[in-house]
C-alpha cells in the first residue's frame, strides 16, 4: 500500500470564462471564489473555490496552441470540448517523491516529480510539484501535488486564515466525497490501485458503487449505467442550516447542511 495521501486536493472544472463561472457557484450554492492566477507556462487560467485546504479549481485556456502541449491543458482542453465540466483532480501528498516512487514499484505509470506555478494577479507566485500518470480525465486516476509550503497561499498562516472562511451559503464548506460515473468497475478499479494503491469496498450506497477514502474524503465510483453520466461533487456546509442541490458547470452539486 502506497504511503497515506492527505486527502483529496482539488477538482479541476473547464470552463469558458472562470469569472462567470463562479459568479454561477455564488448564485445559485452560495460558494465564493477567492483566488486564481494565470499558468504561463501551461496556457490556462482559473478561479479558485477555497474548502480549507481543498479547492475547486475554475480552469479556462488563454493560449489553445500551449494548452494543447501541457499536462493540465490537454485534459482541460478535452473536457471544454466535450461541453465543459469536470476535467481531473489531484490527491495530496507531502512526500511526493516517496510516494511517486512507491506508485512506479506497483506498476504504476506516474511521472517523476516536476515543478509547476501560478501567478497571482498581485505578483504572488504559487508553486507546486506534481506526478501526473499517463492520462488524465474524469474517470482516470488523479495527479498527485505537492504544495511549496514557502510560496503564497500555502505558508502556515495562509493555511490557518483560510481555516476559517465562511461562504455565502453561511458557514465553513469542505469537500465530503467526489463521486465518478464508470463503465467499467473492475478495470477503473485496477487503474486506481496501480496508480494510487488505493483498495475499494462496496459503498453503503449500494447500486455496485464502490468507496475508497483518500485522508478524510470519499472518493466514490459509480456504475454509470445506474444514474446520471456527470460527475456529482458531495460538500458539507458546517454551521449552515441551507441544503441546495443543483446542476451546474457539467456536474452534479450536493451541499449537505451540517448546523450545529
Amino acid at each position: 500500500m502506497v504511503t497515506a495521501f492527505l486527502g483529496i486536493d482539488h477538482l479541476v472544472i473547464a470552463v469558458a470564462d472562470p469569472d462567470e463561472a463562479a459568479g454561477q457557484l455564488d448564485r445559485e450554492l452560495g460558494l465564493e471564489a477567492t483566488g486564481g492566477g494565470r499558468h504561463d507556462t501551461l496556457g490556462t487560467y482559473n478561479r479558485l473555490i477555497w474548502l480549507g485546504d481543498s479547492y475547486l479549481e475554475l480552469i479556462g485556456v488563454f493560449d489553445r496552441d500551449l494548452a494543447e502541449q501541457s499536462w493540465l491543458g490537454i485534459p482541460t482542453l478535452r473536457a471544454f470540448d466535450a461541453g465543459g465540466g469536470f476535467a481531473t483532480w489531484a490527491v495530496a501528498s507531502d512526500a511526493l517523491d516517496t510516494d511517486a516512487a512507491e506508485v512506479r514499484a506497483l506498476g504504476g505509470d506516474l511521472s517523476e516529480p516536476r515543478f509547476d506555478e501560478r501567478r497571482r494577479p498581485d505578483g504572488a507566485v504559487v508553486r507546486w510539484r506534481v506526478s501526473t500518470p499517463r492520462r488524465l480525465g474524469p474517470a482516470d486516476p488523479p495527479f498527485i501535488i505537492e504544495h511549496d509550503p514557502t510560496s503564497a497561499e500555502w505558508t502556515a498562516a495562509d493555511r490557518t486564515a483560510r481555516s476559517a472562511d465562511r461562504h455565502p451559503i453561511g458557514g465553513q464548506v469542505r469537500l465530503e466525497m467526489l463521486e465518478v460515473p464508470v463503465g467499467d468497475m473492475p478495470a477503473t478499479i485496477q487503474r486506481f490501485a496501480r496508480t494510487l494503491g488505493l483498495g475499494f469496498r462496496p459503498s453503503l450506497a449500494g447500486g455496485g458503487a464502490r468507496d475508497a477514502a483518500i485522508g478524510q474524503q470519499t472518493v466514490r465510483l459509480r456504475p454509470s449505467r445506474t444514474s446520471s453520466q456527470k460527475v456529482t461533487i458531495h460538500l458539507v456546509a458546517h454551521g449552515s442550516a441551507i441544503r441546495r442541490t443543483a446542476e451546474l458547470l457539467g456536474c452534479r452539486w450536493l451541499v449537505r447542511a451540517d448546523a450545529p
